[in-house]
This record gives structure tokens, C-alpha cells and sequence, in this order.
């Protein structure tokens, strides 16, 4: 961006992608002029608060922003940790006194990645699963008849038919045809990559019927964002794994 695109932004509406409605909910938050903005997209916490209310603004949006007002994100300053040998000396006459230390607990920065829920399978389904992943990658990709031959075909798959086809025939020097035997293993068919049953919802009531051990959700496509959001909502509640989050 230009240094003459930066210094027009004067007002809040001056920003690309803003909406007459974001004027009162930045409002609730504290923000009514530019420099109040500048403030607030310094900080992840506040970034990401205006993000998740102001809908239609999402991480672009933000980076945009920040390059028009020449705003820096603020770096967390990382607390050094100090060992417990070099921790405050102990009184005098407790030298008889055991000291005993806690275990250090595991923190988790907020942002920090967090590792998704995984099925519970028994040995067979997930030897099975490395073996559907490996013939997968191992599979031929099946042409259809005389496609080099006529570009317009493409690479799409077509069954040969033809009363003559050699292909038909299967013989030998013909490409390959798709059949049963290039299937993956029958208990591990149709389940996600993680082994996850897929499981289709589009409202919060049918998570009811789910089983979070063996079973994940799909939001249907037809589902508004509000929804959506209660249906991952309840779903996080109920310790399931939602496959097409929105964030």
C-alpha cells in the first residue's frame, strides 16, 4: 500500500470492506475513532474480538486494516521460568525439612495449537485404515478409452462399452479398468481419514443421537452461521468433534 492511501483514512468509514452496522458495535467496545481502531488491532485479544462481532470481517480483513493504519502487532513477552534450584534459599534450622516439589502443569498459551479429538478404535479398524492409506496412494488413476486421443475427453473415468473395445476385453496392453478388486478394505469403507463415522447434522437437537467415540459431524451446507455456531457450540459441550468448523 502507498504512504497517500494511508493518510485518507481519516474517518472509520473511510476503511475498505465497513459496514454502516459495524458503527455501533465497535461503539460497544470502546472504538468511535481511528486511532481507538489503532489501539485495538495491536492487541490478538481485541483483534479477535472484533472478528468474532462484526460479522463478515475475518482475518484478511484485519491484515488489510492494519496495513492502511500502519499498525504492529504487540509481541507477548515470554515470563522466564525460574528452576526450582534457584528458587529462595529456606530459613535457617530447615535443614532437616524434605522439601517436596510439584510436578510442573502443563500451560497452554491462548492461540497455542490444541491437538483434535481422535475416535477410539480398536487394533484391527486402525491396521486397516494404514492399509486403505497406503492403497490409496498406491492406486493407478484410471483413463478413460482412447483419451489421448481426443483432448475433449479429459481425464474423467467412462466404462468402455464399445462391442469391439479391446479395453472392454481387458487385454493386456490396454490401460487398466476399474473393478472390485482395486477396492480398499470393507470395515474401514466410507469413514473419515482420522476414522471418524460421518455423521450429517443441521440442527443442535440430532447431536443427541451421536456418539462422540466412534461418530464426528458434518454441519450440512444449507446451515446459516448463526446456527452453525450453536451447533459446534453444543457440540464442543458434548465432547464432539466437528469436521467443517467455521474457525
Amino acid at each position: 500500500m502507498s504512504k497517500e492511501k494511508k493518510e485518507e483514512i481519516n474517518e472509520l468509514t473511510d476503511l475498505p470492506h465497513y459496514k454502516e452496522e459495524f458503527t455501533a458495535q465497535l461503539a460497544d467496545m470502546g472504538i468511535t475513532k481511528v486511532p481507538d481502531l489503532k489501539d485495538a488491532l495491536r492487541s490478538s485479544a481485541k483483534s479477535k474480538k472484533i472478528m468474532d462481532e462484526l460479522i463478515g470481517v475475518g482475518p484478511k480483513t484485519v491484515k488489510v486494516w492494519r496495513t492502511l493504519l500502519d499498525v504492529k502487532v504487540e509481541k507477548r513477552a515470554k515470563k522466564a521460568i525460574v528452576p526450582a534450584s534457584e528458587s529462595k534459599p529456606a530459613k535457617k534450622g530447615a535443614e532437616d525439612v524434605e522439601i517436596v516439589e510439584k510436578p510442573e502443569s502443563e500451560v497452554v498459551e491462548k492461540g497455542a495449537y490444541v491437538a483434535k479429538k481422535k475416535p477410539v478404535l480398536d487394533d484391527e479398524t486402525k491396521k486397516l485404515l494404514s492399509l486403505r492409506y497406503d492403497m490409496n496412494h498406491d492406486r493407478i488413476a484410471f483413463l478413460r478409452q482412447e483419451w489421448y486421443r481426443f483432448p475433449r475427453l479429459g481425464e474423467k473415468w467412462r466404462k468402455p462399452r464399445g462391442m469391439h473395445s479391446k479395453m472392454r476385453c481387458h487385454i493386456k496392453y490396454r490401460p487398466n479398468v476399474v473393478s472390485i478388486g482395486y477396492r480398499g478394505p470393507a470395515k474401514v469403507r466410507g469413514l473419515h481419514p482420522s476414522g471418524f463415522e460421518e455423521v450429517m447434522v443441521w440442527n443442535p437437537d440430532q447431536l443427541e443421537k451421536v456418539d462422540p467415540k466412534v461418530q464426528a459431524v458434518r454441519v450440512g451446507g444449507s446451515v446459516g452461521f448463526k446456527k452453525r455456531q450453536a451447533i459446534e457450540q453444543k457440540a464442543d459441550e458434548l465432547g464432539i468433534r466437528v469436521l467443517n468448523r467455521t474457525g
